[in-house]
């Protein structure tokens, strides 16, 4: 059976939480991934800031649909989700706009459990991890090597 520890990338390019938003970007470019793990001092994982999440600063911001009532104004969506959005867009550092509980693998991990992680929820770019520490990084490219019958 073949598994995360088999088909990892363990020559990972990384980010911190203050790296600015155009360096990060520079390095999804100019290395051809689609997402880059975070870690902190200690190589610790602390998040995932992918091509999904950068493109997000380009959207306009939406304005909340709302109702008034006896001059009163009511949105229709919480405050918080429109403080989420704005600090995404409004974005400087890379620790703004990752997502910060990115879903993670671990090195016995299946190839099968992985594609469908991938398939099912979207993700481009699997961290793997022992408890916080990273190990490695599965992209959709390392499925598909698996195809590939070896000589």
């Amino acid at each position: 059976m073949i598994t995360a520890k088999d088909i990892m990338e363990t020559n990972i390019i990384c980010v911190n939480p203050d790296t600015e938003i155009p360096r990060a970007v520079e390095l999804l470019l100019n290395n051809h991934i689609n997402g880059v793990p975070v870690v902190n001092e200690r190589e610790e994982l602390v998040g995932l800031l992918c091509q999904s999440d950068l493109i997000f600063q380009q959207k306009e911001m939406p304005v909340p649909p709302i109702f008034t009532i006896l001059d009163s104004i009511f949105p229709l969506f919480s405050s918080k989700k429109i403080d989420e959005e704005f600090k995404k867009l409004s974005a400087t550092k890379v620790e703004q706009a990752m997502v910060s509980d990115p879903v993670t693998v671990e090195a016995h991990t299946p190839v099968s459990e992985i594609a469908s992680l991938m398939v099912e929820k979207h993700f481009h770019t699997l961290p793997v991890v022992d408890g916080k520490k990273l190990l490695g990084v599965i992209g959709k490219e390392d499925i598909l090597k698996t195809l590939i019958p070896k000589e």
